[in-house]
C-alpha cells in the first residue's frame, strides 16, 4: 500500500495544510495551520535521517531505500515510484528546515496571507515531491509544480519591479524546462535495449546501461542545460538576481535555499548518474560555463549596493560551485557539491531572512543609506554577521567545509585543465570576503545615517526563532561535518556493494579516512584486521604521485601490479597484492555512477581468483572500449608505472 511509504506523507502534508488553509476564517486559524504542518514536515524529515542511518546500519546496501512503485500509466511505464538514498535523504531534511523558517519569516504577510502560504505550500509539495521521486515523469511533474507558484509569489506579494521579474523568472525556467523535457524523452526512448521494457525508472536506466553513446552527446547537453538555468549557470542566470530582488522574504529564502538546489541535484542524478560517457566526454564545455558563473557571481556582487542583489549574485557565484564540483567526476569533489547545496541553502536562507526584516523596519535594501545598525538591532546585527562569516568561508561553520571539499577533491584531477579551473574557482573565495565585510562594515558600524532609524526596534520572537533555527543548522554542519558526510557518502557506498554481491562476495567492513597518506594506510590496515580477502579503496585517484590514495596503498605493503588501464571509464585504476595473498583495488570515482567500468571488466576475473598481471589489463583495450586517447596506443598505458 502507498500509504505504508513514509515518503508519501513529505506529498501528503503539504497538501493537508492548502485543505486546512481553505477553512481557515481569520489570522490565527492560518498561522496554526501553516506551523502545524511546517512543523510536522520538519519531524518527519528528521525521523527519516533516523530511518535511513538504521536501515544503512543493518547492511541494507541497496542503492535506494524505502522504495515504492505504484502504476499511473502503464503503455508508458510511468510509474509513482518513490525511493531516497544520502543526498536525497539530505536535500529533504534542507527544504523541511527552510519551510518551517520560512512560516516563521512570514508571520505578518500582508495582503491576502491565506492565499500567499496556500501558493507556498504547492510550491513546498513540488520541492518535497522532487526528492523523494526516481521515476522521470514524476520528478518533472513535481519539478513544474514546484516552479509554477512563483510566478504569483513575486508578482503579487513580491516589490520593487516585480512583474518584470516574475515573468522573466518564469520565461526562462520554462524555457529550461523545455529543454529538460526533450531530454527525458529521449532518455526514456533509449532506457532499455529492449523496444518492450522502456521504463522512466532512474535506477533501471542506469543498470541497463542501454543509452547509445551517440545519444548521450544530444541528450546530456538538454538535461544539463534544462537544469542547469535552474541552477544560475552561466549565461543563464539573469533571472535569479531579479527574482531574488523582487521576491517576498521567505518566497527568497525558498528559491534561493531549495528551489535552486533542484537544479544541481537533477544535473547530479540524471545527467551524471545515467549518461556518464557523455559527462566525461562534454563536462569540459559545462566545466568553463560554471567557472565563469562562480568568479562572475562573486565579482557581480562586489558592485552591487542592494542587498538582496548582492546575496543573489553571491547565490549565482555559490551555486556554480555545486555544478563546478559535479563536473569534476570524482567522490571527493561531488561530495563537497551536495554538502555545497545544504550549505549554501541554509546560509542564503539566513541571508534573506534577515535583509527581510532590516528591509521591513528600515524601508529601504540600499547599504548607502543604511549605518550604525549593530546599536540599534543588535540582534539581527549579530546574526548577520554569523551569516557573512559562512559565506566566506570561516572555520566552524558550514561553508568552509563544504567549499574545501570541493577545492580539494577538484584539485585531486591532475591534467591542466582541471587544476587551472580549480585556481580560478578559489579565487572567488577571496572576493567574496571582499563584499561580505565591505558590507558588514557599511552596515552594521558607523554613524546612523537617518534619525528615523533611531527609533527602530530589534528583531521580535518569531523573527528570532527562525534565525536560531538556521545559525544551530548552519553551526552543526561546521563542527559536525562527518555526520553529515557519511549520510551522503553512503550513497555511493552501495553501488560498489551491488556490484560485489553480484558475484557471491560479502562486505565486511567500510572505514572512512581522513586526509593524508598514514590516514589511508591506517584505514587499509583496519579493513585487512577483519579477514578481508578483497580492499576496494576510492578517492584521489589520478597519475599524481602526491595523491593519499595511491599512496596510502603503497605505504600499507602492498605490490602494485598496475596503475592505469587502457579502458575508460576508470582508467585511473589501480591493483595490488600483499603476500598473503589479500587483492587492493584503487577505485576512481566514476566507479560508483558509471554503468560499466575497468572495474566491472576486472571484477569477475578477481573474484574467480585469477591472478591478473598488468599484460591482462593492457589486453582490455581491446575491442573498441578504449576511447583512443592520443598518448594510449594499445597496448601499451603510458599512464600506467
Amino acid at each position: 500500500m502507498i500509504w505504508s511509504n513514509i515518503l508519501i506523507y513529505f506529498v501528503i502534508i503539504p497538501l493537508l495544510v492548502l485543505g486546512g488553509l481553505a477553512f481557515s476564517k481569520s489570522m490565527k486559524a492560518i498561522r496554526t495551520v501553516v506551523v502545524t504542518g511546517a512543523t510536522a514536515l520538519m519531524v518527519l524529515a528528521l525521523y527519516l535521517v533516523v530511518e535511513f542511518l538504521q536501515i544503512r546500519a543493518a547492511g541494507v546496501t541497496d542503492e535506494m531505500v524505502l522504495t515504492g512503485s505504484w502504476v499511473w500509466y502503464a503503455p508508458f511505464n510511468i510509474h509513482l515510484a518513490l525511493g531516497v538514498d544520502g543526498i536525497s535523504v539530505v536535500m529533504i531534511v534542507l527544504s523541511a528546515f527552510i519551510v518551517f523558517a520560512g512560516v516563521f519569516a512570514s508571520w505578518k504577510i500582508d495582503p491576502l496571507p491565506k492565499q500567499y502560504f496556500l501558493w507556498f505550500f504547492l510550491l513546498s509539495t513540488g520541492v518535497f515531491g522532487f526528492f523523494i521521486s526516481i521515476d522521470l515523469f514524476t520528478m518533472f511533474m513535481f519539478y513544474e509544480v514546484a516552479l509554477i507558484p512563483m510566478y504569483l509569489l513575486i508578482g503579487v506579494w513580491g516589490s520593487g519591479n516585480k512583474n518584470y521579474s516574475a515573468m522573466k523568472l518564469t520565461l526562462m525556467l520554462m524555457g529550461g524546462s523545455a529543454f529538460l523535457m526533450l531530454g527525458l524523452i529521449g532518455i526514456y526512448f533509449h532506457s532499455s535495449a529492449n523496444v518492450n521494457e522502456l521504463t522512466m525508472n532512474i535506477v533501471e536506466i542506469a543498470q541497463n546501461d542501454a543509452i547509445p553513446h551517440s545519444w548521450q552527446m544530444w541528450l546530456f547537453p538538454a538535461v544539463f542545460v534544462g537544469f542547469g538555468v535552474l541552477g544560475a549557470m552561466f549565461p543563464f542566470h539573469t533571472w535569479s538576481p531579479d527574482g531574488h530582488a523582487s521576491a517576498p522574504t521567505a518566497v527568497s529564502m525558498l528559491h534561493a535555499g531549495v528551489l535552486m538546489k533542484l537544479g544541481g541535484y537533477g544535473c547530479f542524478r540524471i545527467a551524471i548518474y545515467l549518461m556518464p560517457f557523455a559527462a566525461h566526454e562534454l563536462g569540459w564545455i559545462f566545466l568553463i560555463l560554471t567557472g565563469v558563473s562562480v568568479v562572475y557571481g562573486a565579482f557581480s556582487a562586489c558592485v552591487q549596493s542592494d542587498l538582496k542583489y548582492i546575496n543573489a549574485y553571491s547565490s549565482v557565484s555559490h551555486c556554480g560551485l555545486v555544478l563546478f564540483a559535479i563536473l569534476m567526476y570524482n567522490t571527493t569533489a561531488m561530495t563537497g557539491a551536495i554538502m555545497q547545496m545544504l550549505s549554501h541553502g541554509l546560509m542564503t536562507a539566513l541571508f534573506f531572512a534577515l535583509i527581510g526584516m532590516i528591509y521591513g523596519r528600515t524601508h529601504t535594501r540600499d547599504v548607502r543609506e543604511l549605518n550604525g545598525l549593530m546599536r540599534i538591532m543588535p540582534f539581527l546585527s549579530v546574526c548577520y554577521v554569523i551569516a557573512g562569516m559562512a559565506s566566506l568561508g570561516l572555520p566552524g561553520l558550514s561553508g568552509f567545509v563544504s567549499e574545501m571539499t570541493i577545492f580539494i577533491g577538484s584539485f585531486q584531477n591532475s591534467d591542466t585543465f582541471h587544476r587551472v579551473f580549480t585556481i580560478v574557482a578559489c579565487s572567488s573565495i577571496v572576493v567574496t570576503a571582499v563584499y561580505i565585510l565591505r558590507v558588514v562594515g557599511k552596515l552594521l558600524y558607523g554613524k546612523v545615517q537617518d534619525p528615523h532609524h533611531l527609533e527602530l526596534t530589534d528583531a521580535v520572537w518569531h523573527e528570532r526563532f527562525a534565525t536560531i533555527v538556521l545559525i544551530a543548522a548552519v553551526a552543526a554542519i561546521g563542527c559536525f561535518p562527518n555526520f553529515f558526510e557519511s549520510i551522503i557518502k553512503d550513497t555511493f557506498t552501495p553501488v560498489v556493494k551491488d556490484k560485489l554481491a553480484a558475484y557471491g562476495m560479502e562486505t565486511l567492513s567500510v572505514a572512512y579516512s581522513g586526509d593524508g597518506v598514514e590516514n589511508v594506510a591506517n584505514a587499509i590496515a583496519e579493513v585487512r584486521s577483519t579477514g578481508a580477502e578483497i580492499i576496494l579503496c576510492t578517492g584521489g585517484m589520478s597519475v599524481d604521485p602526491d595523491d593519499n590514495t595511491p599512496g596510502g596503498i603503497k605505504q600499507s605493503g602492498a605490490r602494485i601490479v598496475t596503475y592505469g588501464a587502457p579502458v575508460l571509464p576508470g582508467a585511473m585504476f589501480l591493483l595490488g597484492y600483499y603476500d598473503d595473498g589479500t587483492v587492493v583495488m584503487g577505485l576512481p570515482g566514476c566507479v560508483m555512477y558509471a554503468g560499466a567500468t575497468i572495474f566491472d571488466l576486472a571484477l569477475p576475473r578477481i573474484a574467480a581468483g585469477v591472478k591478473m598481471t598488468r599484460a591482462d589489463f593492457a589486453a582490455m583495450g581491446e575491442g573498441g572500449l578504449c576511447l583512443g586517447c592520443k598518448p594510449c596506443h594499445w597496448p601499451i598505458c603510458p599512464f600506467g608505472k
